[in-house]
């Protein structure tokens, strides 16, 4: 998403939430993506939806994941476990 244009992105992510809408409660999701977002080291303010272990500092696309991972009670799993410097995995919900 990034070079996307914020009104491309604003589309993407509310029809995102339109998908989630329409899974029903109780149902179990799991998000696999490339959202091209760096959620960043650390989890002050987010640990309710992150670990410590993120990457690099935080960019608009990472502030997003973590924003509709807070309004959707899901978590960003690859921040709870720590990887080598040499291995990086893309933010996943």
């Amino acid at each position: 998403m990034v070079g996307c244009e914020l009104e491309e992105k604003e589309r993407f992510w509310s029809e995102l939430d339109e998908v989630m809408e329409s899974i029903p409660t109780g149902e179990r999701v799991v998000i696999k993506a490339d959202f091209n977002g760096h959620v960043g080291e650390g989890n002050t303010g987010d640990e309710e939806v992150m670990g410590k272990f993120g990457l690099k500092e935080r960019n608009l696309e990472g502030q997003l994941v973590v924003d509709f991972a807070k309004t959707m009670d899901m978590s960003v799993v690859n921040t709870y476990f720590q990887k080598k410097a040499t291995y990086y995995v893309e933010d996943a919900i």
